[in-house]
């Protein structure tokens, strides 16, 4: 359900740290005039939202709340640029579909619910370990620009180690999904599911 996303967000943090803080600094007057579109728009959602009842006014809700998130994290990127802004972007990106997501496994029942849940909060930390990979080895290589031959070789070994975190919490996200999973077992089907899902962990 999530993997579509999670390569989505994942190939456009590429692009976004790529381009890093090239982007040119919005005006204050764009700013201002984007920050009242914003609200103007999260007022229009929200409104939407009240002709809705039970689950799916609380789906809307969740993705109005998350467009908004969404939207004035770009335009913080837009307003002052730089790689921890790019970072905030597909972390408000990440949360917001988890939102979302979160709210759509409450239409389902049981362990078809918590795998549900898993597979959300697996997706957001993986979008959110990415983010954060992307964003260590883009500042790392700054720096390195601005250096020697000795910190270039630095900055190439954080983003190793950036890379080495965000996969381990991705294995673990994945984990976490595949031991839900075995709840829908007994005995020692579940004990062989549990046994499976850490051996493809490494744990």
């Amino acid at each position: 359900m999530n993997k579509l996303n999670i390569n989505i967000l994942t190939l456009a943090i590429g692009v976004a740290f790529s381009a890093g803080a090239i982007a040119e600094n919005l005006s204050k007057t764009d700013y201002k005039a984007g920050q009242a579109k914003v609200s103007a728009e999260y007022k229009t959602g929200k409104a939407a939202c009240a002709s809705l009842s039970a689950n799916a006014k609380d789906i809307c809700v969740a993705e109005v709340k998350g467009k908004e998130k969404v939207a004035k994290a770009e335009l913080e990127a837009s307003y002052k640029p730089s790689h921890k802004a790019s970072y905030e972007v597909f972390v408000a990106k990440a949360e917001a579909a988890y939102a979302v997501a979160n709210e759509k496994c409450d239409d389902l029942a049981g362990n078809a619910k918590d795998v549900c849940v898993k597979e959300a909060k697996a997706a957001q930390t993986a979008a959110k370990a990415d983010a954060k990979a992307q964003m260590k080895t883009a500042d790392a290589n700054s720096t390195a620009n601005e250096k020697s031959t000795e910190a270039r070789t630095e900055a190439n070994a954080k983003g190793v180690e950036a890379r080495k975190e965000a996969s381990s919490d991705k294995v673990d996200a994945r984990y976490a999904v595949a031991k839900e999973k075995c709840d829908s077992y007994s005995g020692a089907a579940k004990d062989n599911c549990v046994t499976q899902a850490k051996a493809s962990a490494g744990k």
